[in-house]
């Protein structure tokens, strides 16, 4: 059987039970996302950048500014989350962003984001209580999502695409 290129790491189980002693290692996660893209990406050139990593999926350059667009939405959810009574967030198109003018930009200016908007994210999710953890939005398309949950959801998606990009790197030998 062959291993399905989509999902390198697997895939996320929404309905995984959270425990505590996740938090910490996530923020780990969350925190070392820059500096983990970076070295995925190293020293690709901007044909390979804009190779596909699976055939019919987005390319490399896709890959880098899409992280940047969830985890500035991720990072306003959490936010939202922390300052409101259980919000509805607004969900987005993500397929339906990638085609635009911006995902064909330098990704020096979403690697640019990433810094900032996770130095920013890991500095949130380290000064939380437990019972903040505790707090929800609503997702229309998902449901009712925790923090403890969210947390857990974007340290896969950081596994994810980084994954993507080093499975493909691999692949091909680069």
């Amino acid at each position: 059987m062959t291993a399905d290129l989509r999902y390198p790491v697997g895939q996320f189980d929404l309905t995984a039970p959270v425990t505590p002693e996740m938090r910490g290692p996530a923020t780990g996660v969350i925190a070392e996302l820059p500096r983990r893209m970076r070295a995925a990406v190293a020293g690709l050139s901007d044909a390979r950048l804009d190779t596909p990593y699976r055939p019919g999926g987005w390319t490399v350059r896709q890959v880098v500014h899409h992280v940047a667009d969830s985890h500035m939405n991720g990072y306003i959810r959490t936010k939202l989350a922390l300052t409101e009574a259980a919000p509805t967030i607004k969900p987005y198109d993500q397929d339906a962003w990638t085609p635009l003018a911006d995902s064909r930009l330098p990704i020096d200016i979403s690697l640019g984001i990433l810094d900032g908007v996770h130095a920013r994210w890991a500095a949130v999710w380290r000064s939380l209580t437990p019972p903040q953890f505790e707090r929800i939005f609503h997702h229309p398309e998902i449901g009712t999502v925790s923090l403890d949950l969210q947390l857990q959801h974007y340290a896969w998606h950081c596994h994810h695409h980084v994954a993507h990009i080093t499975s493909l790197r691999q692949r091909e030998g680069w």
